[in-house]
């Protein structure tokens, strides 16, 4: 977890139902994901005007204003056995699934500007041996940052030309939110287009696409993301030691993240566990 308490809620936020428990490829749950935050194509908007293409938040603030826009990036994980896809394969006794990964991106915005970026398209091929390969790709992705008036707007500018839900997050901005810094802000004054802005503290606000109180933090006795911040630690960490091989197994194939989640459960110790029961107050 960063020591960082900014950088903590915000990377809360940036993986808030990445993937949910149980941690599964084949659970219902994580069968549609990246349900929060997401700034679609403009070509999607129309027909589906609850996935928005432009997001805003807007609050008053004093001196000169840093903007750090974040979000994931869906990343397309294929398995290959002798140059053709498949759905799983075993390489020297590691499982390998297809599936959706995600990476990181941070773009800035220039107070008083719109500020266009633009991430190109890519892969990257990862030879397993025995002809077997993952190969993981993206879309290249465009959009805007304007800060005015008191307003950061956020826009995806990316061209679509129609296709699946799956397509279309392929050239999603997903989990998007911004980490505000200027010398002081208003508490008082702001408003709300699919960002919320909490103050973290005086002078840090966190545009969050989920709502939350001002000056959050994260539990010190919390272990570490779990990917869902609405459920208690305490009963994830138990319910991950309760799987069976079989599912364990299932769980460390289906995302790096998700493997990193088992390994740093399983590494508990019991004086870790007694503290997932919570504090007593004097």
């Amino acid at each position: 977890m960063s020591s960082d308490p900014v950088r903590a809620i915000a990377d809360a936020v940036l993986y808030e139902g990445y993937v949910l428990w149980p941690y599964r490829r084949s659970a219902m749950k994580n069968q549609q994901r990246w349900t929060f935050g997401g700034v679609y194509p403009p070509a999607w908007n129309p027909e589906h005007p609850d996935d928005r293409s432009v997001v805003r938040a807007a609050c008053a603030w004093e001196g000169e204003l840093d903007v750090r826009v974040r979000f994931l990036q869906v990343v397309r994980r294929q398995v290959e056995w002798q140059g053709s896809p498949v759905d799983e394969l075993t390489v020297a006794g590691q499982r390998w699934l297809r599936w959706d990964e995600a990476v990181e991106r941070e773009v800035t915005g220039d107070g008083g500007r719109v500020t266009g970026f633009s991430i190109p398209s890519g892969s990257a091929r990862e030879e397993l041996g025995e002809g077997a390969a993952v190969v993981r790709s993206w879309h290249e992705l465009q959009g805007v940052v304007e800060v005015d008036d008191g307003t950061v707007t956020v826009r995806n500018s990316t061209p679509f030309a129609g296709g699946t839900r799956q397509e279309a997050l392929e050239r999603s901005f997903c989990s998007l939110h911004a980490v505000l810094r200027a010398d002081a802000f208003d508490a008082g004054s702001r408003s709300v287009d699919g960002l919320w802005p909490v103050l973290i503290d005086d002078t840090t606000v966190l545009a969050s696409p989920i709502i939350l109180d001002d000056h959050p933090r994260i539990a010190p006795e919390s272990p570490g993301d779990l990917f869902d911040g609405g459920e208690i630690d305490q009963l994830l960490v138990l319910n991950i030691l309760a799987m069976t091989d079989e599912e364990k197994d299932e769980m460390r194939a289906t995302d790096p993240r998700v493997r990193e989640i088992l390994e740093r459960t399983e590494a508990l110790t019991p004086d870790d566990l007694m503290q997932l029961h919570g504090r007593i107050s004097r």
